[in-house]
């Protein structure tokens, strides 16, 4: 969540400072040209004043000629800075340096024929650090209220592009150093609203995995997710205390009902005595009590299993599985069917004794409906993080519609009804796995029957 957060803000951040930034920046240029020209106006003045007196031909020059002239020698050596002074039919009267003269056409021209018209160039169009231009500025010179000549500046714009990029580059460095700020900001942010959420997820998942002591602590975070947890926390009390009802219900009816039951069966044992020998519905009814039996000893082995805690420990899988292997071969061959494992040496963490169960279980299953002369294959293997113990058979599979229910309670295919069991074994097979860390998993075997996949961590528990 962190990571689709994050770069929404950070985008929302930086659209904020580029709108402040830009028209900042935009301004900072305008200031420098601004400046600029404000000085060229005050210096175009001067001249122009120092022009107004100066006789227009074919009068001689005199001393005020001169002293234009000069004028515009030392400010051009001084700035840098072209100037001239033209009379309305663009001829000179003074300009510096000596070999520039009133162009016919270009920026230079359009100001001279603006000045002519008696508006000074105030608001020369922008410029910016990338380009490479000179600004013009041009006032007129008026003499008894007639435009007689104007004054013309053509300046080079490198040491104020020089000042506008300088200044952006400032802007630049504080809206980075603004930008990093926020980032650590956001950072920080979304840490302390999302760290509950995490360790939310974090316990939801492992309660939904079976261990249902984990709590979420609610020491940090915004008040509301703080409730959050606390509610969350109730809730998983409350389901805590009505699954251990539900087991201590089913742990306690099985117990109880099994005396009765017991002596139920003992009754109807000396009731066949007295009836003639193979009498069909004593026969049934003694099936159906034995049926009922087990069917109680699985739902005791099923509360027992989902309330047991896993005793975990470094195991060699490869020689539990062959040990597995070895006790039920004499069952697999009274049937007919072959048992063969393969079971290298492999280590992981488990319950020895809740996987011998899961095993016991798994194996009885295969065995129970392969066809004489078919072979169940016990397979141990390490996967990664991962120790695997395949059970496959070559008996008659399951649909896709069968494999979605098995190792459901009480459920069984309705091609197997005829088949001893209670439809237990796999739900208690996978309690003692969920219980130890583990997981178990069915697939098709082609090109026909079942394969059992369990699977035990490799890696030790975490603190």
């Amino acid at each position: 969540m962190r990571t689709r957060l994050l770069p929404l803000l950070i985008v929302l951040m930086a659209a904020v400072l580029l709108a402040l930034g830009v028209p900042l920046a935009v301004s900072v240029a305008a200031a420098q040209q601004q400046k600029v020209v404000v000085d060229r106006i005050d210096d175009t003045a001067f001249f122009a004043a120092l022009a107004q007196f100066v006789s227009a031909p074919p009068e001689p020059p005199g001393r005020r000629l001169q002293a234009l002239s000069r004028e515009l020698d030392s400010y051009h050596d001084v700035y840098g800075i072209r100037v001239g002074v033209f009379y309305a039919d663009g001829t000179s009267m003074a300009h510096a340096p000596a070999t520039w003269l009133l162009p016919s056409t270009g920026e230079v021209r359009e100001a001279f024929d603006e000045a002519l018209l008696s508006r000074r160039s105030d608001d020369p169009e922008q410029v910016w650090p990338w380009q490479v231009a000179r600004l013009v500025v041009a006032s007129p010179v008026i003499r008894d209220g007639d435009v007689v000549a104007v004054v013309v500046t053509d300046s080079p714009t490198g040491q104020m592009r020089a000042r506008t990029l300088y200044g952006w580059l400032v802007i630049a460095a504080g809206e980075t150093a603004a930008m990093l700020l926020a980032v650590g900001a956001a950072l920080r942010l979304t840490g302390w609203v999302l760290r509950p959420v995490r360790v939310l997820d974090a316990t939801a998942h492992e309660i939904a995995t079976g261990r249902l002591k984990s709590r979420v602590a609610v020491a940090s975070g915004p008040p509301e997710l703080r409730r959050l947890a606390r509610s969350f926390n109730e809730m998983v009390d409350n389901v805590e205390v009505v699954l251990e009802q539900q087991r201590a219900f089913v742990a306690d009816a099985s117990h109880q009902l099994r005396n009765p039951l017991a002596a139920l069966l003992l009754r109807i044992e000396l009731l066949a005595l007295e009836l003639p020998e193979g009498n069909e519905e004593i026969a049934s009814v003694q099936a159906e009590g034995k049926r009922l039996a087990r069917v109680l000893d699985d739902l005791l082995d099923l509360a027992l299993a989902e309330h047991a805690e896993a005793d975990l420990r470094l195991t060699d899988i490869g020689a539990l599985g062959a040990e597995r292997v070895a006790a039920w071969a004499p069952t697999a061959g009274a049937k007919g069917v072959r048992l063969v494992g393969d079971c290298p040496p492999t280590t992981a963490w488990a319950d020895p004794v809740t996987l011998s169960s899961a095993l016991d279980a798994v194996i009885d299953n295969a065995v129970k409906f392969t066809p004489e002369g078919e072979e169940v294959r016990v397979t141990v293997a390490a996967n990664g993080a991962l120790a695997t113990v395949v059970v496959a058979d070559r008996g008659p599979g399951l649909t896709d519609e069968e494999l979605t229910r098995v190792g459901d309670r009480f459920w069984r295919s309705g091609r197997h009804q005829n088949v001893r069991g209670s439809g237990l074994g796999l739900s208690i097979t996978r309690a003692l796995l969920t219980a130890a860390g583990g997981s178990i998993a069915y697939e098709r075997h082609a090109p026909h029957g079942l394969k059992v996949t369990l699977r035990v961590p490799r890696n030790g528990p975490t603190a």
